[in-house]
């Protein structure tokens, strides 16, 4: 599309700035906007982890918190069996997947 919009000869740049316009009121509202709405309830997840809470990390490993500091946590993924992940790693996406999975068992 901007291909066509610089080869055109007939009109001025004024007149093609409502298509302009258009097109990046199309890439903020697919692109732009999902993604920091997306960014933002990662965030709120984050800062609302709880010690006893059962997450997944983006790599999909499942584990209950069982201490939580600035930087990291530390999963219990078995009865003796603990890992430490950075806060991060920790999806929202994958850990309510994984919990309405089990409330439909």
């Amino acid at each position: 599309m901007l291909y066509i919009l610089i080869q055109s000869n007939g009109g001025s740049f004024l007149s093609q700035m409502p298509l302009l316009a258009v097109l990046i009121a199309i890439f903020y509202f697919f692109f732009i906007r999902p993604s920091a709405k997306k960014q933002k309830e990662q965030d709120t997840f984050l800062t609302s982890l709880e010690k006893g809470q059962e997450v997944v990390t983006s790599s999909g490993i499942i584990g209950k918190i069982n201490k939580i500091t600035d930087k990291d946590i530390t999963l219990q993924v078995s009865d003796k069996n603990f890992i430490r992940v950075t806060k991060g790693s920790i999806s929202n996406e994958l850990t309510n997947a994984f919990q309405k999975k089990d409330d439909k068992k």
